[in-house]
């Protein structure tokens, strides 16, 4: 089995609050984790996509009131939302730590019930696909991360063929089953446009009016569209750090696939040759950088980018407690990953001292201008190190 890092911060919620959510996109393993970390407890699991678990729960009280010391799993907890007021009853009851845990997506209902029925008695965290850090190299190389995706089933299949096969079903079922399920209000075949079309943008500017027009659709729809996808773990928005710089400054956001499989799967890369030779290549290897960096940072550090309307770019600027900290530049280069002039310029413009490019090579290169080149996962590590700070 593959050591999920969130392990030690799903152990630690645990022992502080009465209920801990974990969300994520499907099959990014929050059932295995859950079985897991509760394999040394006494522990109830409730399905409840299983017929028979829903049964159970038709008197949630008396099921939900189990011996003191055991945990409860609430796996798909999003499928019933009206056990969140049960929730709070039973907890209010007995304020012990460790006493519910939920799985499931981030959807309009689960995040709503969380806040309004368990307002001072949950901590949220989320769970990704498999991160370099967990997986790199013991159990396959950076590009074979970067190629499928972090997906388990996706990252662990047997060839790139049936990798490929099961993003793509994933996808689909995505579209056509669960965003209904999550109640997001979206007609299926326009959707389906939509993502592909989305991925043929990844990495660039937001313009709903563009792809608006494209589905014929309103631009306001487009971006309840785009929010139904954020809310499905399947889409990052990244948004403009401005600052009163006297500059003229891009304010539109950027939007990203989070995981680069399915962004692969869309525009039918399966091999990274393929994907090297796409227009897609380097905004697919930002994209990538980007989840990484952000799986690894601290809570409440925020991910943002800067652009002047002269064009000079930071891909990623990281900041703790609103101000920047940290600027990084993606490059697919491996022999010569320099910065860009315009890199240079908005890191003295916004008086960055942490400068780094993050590139496919395997070396730490010290770069002139107080410029650090480093792996994935070396600047995975120089992150917390900067946390820690």
């Amino acid at each position: 089995m593959i050591r999920r890092r969130a392990a030690a911060a799903l152990g630690a919620a645990l022992a502080s609050f009465p209920v801990v959510a974990l969300v994520g996109a499907r099959q990014t393993g929050k059932t295995t984790l859950a079985r897991s970390i509760s394999s040394g407890r006494r522990a109830v699991f409730y399905d409840l996509e299983n017929p028979t678990d829903r049964l159970l729960l038709d008197d949630p009280l008396r099921a939900l009131r189990v011996p003191r010391g055991h945990l409860v799993v609430l796996d798909e907890a999003q499928r019933l939302p009206e056990l969140f007021p049960v929730l709070r009853v039973l907890v209010d009851e007995d304020r012990r730590a460790g006493r519910f845990l939920i799985l499931g997506s981030a959807t309009p209902d689960l995040r709503r019930q969380c806040a309004e029925s368990l307002a001072g008695r949950i901590e949220t965290l989320e769970l990704t696909g498999f991160t370099a850090e967990e997986v790199v190299p013991r159990h396959g190389p950076i590009e074979l991360l970067w190629t499928r995706g972090g997906l388990p089933p996706s990252f662990r299949a047997r060839s790139d063929a049936e990798s490929m096969r099961w993003r793509i079903a994933y996808t689909r079922s995505l579209v056509e089953r669960d965003l209904a399920l999550f109640g997001f209000g979206v007609a299926v075949a326009r959707m389906e446009r939509f993502v592909r079309m989305l991925a043929h943008v990844h990495g660039q500017l937001w313009n709903a009016s563009h792809l608006a027009r494209s589905l014929d659709i309103g631009a306001t729809t487009a971006g309840r569209y785009l929010e139904a996808l954020e809310d499905t773990f399947l889409v990052r928005r990244l948004p403009a750090f401005s600052a009163n710089l006297g500059k003229r400054l891009t304010r539109a956001p950027k939007a990203y696939i989070r995981d680069t499989g399915l962004l692969h799967a869309l525009l039918a890369l399966e091999s990274p040759r393929e994907i090297l030779e796409h227009p897609v290549a380097g905004f697919s290897w930002e994209g990538f950088v980007i989840e990484q960096l952000a799986a690894a940072a601290p809570p409440g550090w925020e991910m943002t980018f800067w652009r002047t309307a002269a064009g000079a770019e930071i891909d990623l600027v990281i900041l703790r407690g609103g101000k920047p900290r940290v600027a990084v530049e993606m490059k697919m280069n491996e022999t010569s990953p320099r910065p860009s002039r315009g890199f240079s310029q908005g890191c003295e413009d916004l008086d960055i001292g942490e400068r780094w490019v993050v590139y496919p090579g395997e070396r730490t290169l010290p770069l002139p201008h107080g410029v650090m080149a480093f792996p994935v996962a070396e600047a995975v590590r120089a992150l917390r190190s900067q946390a820690k700070a």
